[in-house]
């Protein structure tokens, strides 16, 4: 589990499959890590594409920092991330927040960004009341983070590792920038931002997910895009990754 210096930053990397000639990269959510893919969803990736994964800044192994979550910042540390591997152009996946780092990327640097998948990600403005952009963050930690991680890597967390993740959790949400972040973003999923994705996209969300309405909306502004609805909710790529798996491998010709 190698640790690369990246725009400044140690940030923990995983790959599979580094001998294919196109590349995914997959972007996890706030509060998560990249083990999210790692264990079932990236391996069926991996069978025509390298994939790259890597933790975001604070989270999993990746360094811990204390400011630095808005998009641009976000979105500088993987293009980073694709000059040090000399990626020249990539595909992404990215869940939840990773989704809203996903379209940012693509807006601003489309000449490095090729087709786009995004799971499960919420839009920026809660008709204008930023607490809820704050609390959707929380809700989503609180709720699904130790599921997870339980799941996914078939380990019970026990009372250690339950106190781990509450203090990164009240680490991330009082002690560094990112509700001012969150804020700042506030319009980012604006119908204008939006209509300027030109990558073709792929929108996959759980019919009982609190984001599915985010996805409509999104579906909607997105020109080029195809929408999904599977069994599930937030949490879909835990409860539901054949699901997910299907529908990836469809949309990027595994």
């Amino acid at each position: 589990m190698p640790i690369v210096e990246i725009n400044n930053k140690k940030v923990h990397i995983l790959e599979l499959n580094k001998e294919a000639s196109e590349t995914i990269v997959m972007i996890h959510g706030m509060f998560t890590n990249s083990s999210l893919f790692y264990f079932n969803i990236a391996p069926e990736l991996a069978k025509k594409y390298h994939v790259l994964l890597y933790d975001l800044r604070s989270h999993g192994l990746s360094e811990k920092i204390d400011q630095g979550f808005d998009l641009k910042s976000l979105s500088s540390d993987l293009i980073h991330l694709l000059n040090f591997y000399n990626l020249s152009q990539v595909d992404l996946v990215g869940y939840s927040f990773g989704g809203l780092i996903t379209l940012y990327s693509a807006i601003h640097y489309p000449e490095r960004i090729k087709k786009i998948a995004i799971i499960e990600s919420p839009i920026t403005d809660k008709d204008g009341d930023t607490e809820k952009v704050i609390e959707k963050y929380g809700n989503e930690f609180l709720e699904h983070y130790m599921q997870n991680y339980s799941v996914s890597t078939k380990i019970v967390p026990n009372k250690r590792q339950l106190e781990k993740n509450k203090k990164l959790f009240d680490y991330l949400m009082h002690e560094t920038s990112m509700p001012d972040d969150l804020i700042k973003d506030r319009y980012f999923s604006s119908k204008e931002n939006m209509n300027s994705v030109n990558q073709e996209s792929l929108l996959l969300y759980g019919m009982q997910s609190d984001c599915l309405p985010d996805g409509k909306i999104l579906k909607n502004y997105i020109p080029n895009v195809t929408f999904f609805e599977g069994e599930g909710d937030h949490n879909i790529p835990i409860q539901n990754p054949e699901w997910i798996k299907k529908k990836l491998a469809d949309f990027f010709n595994v």
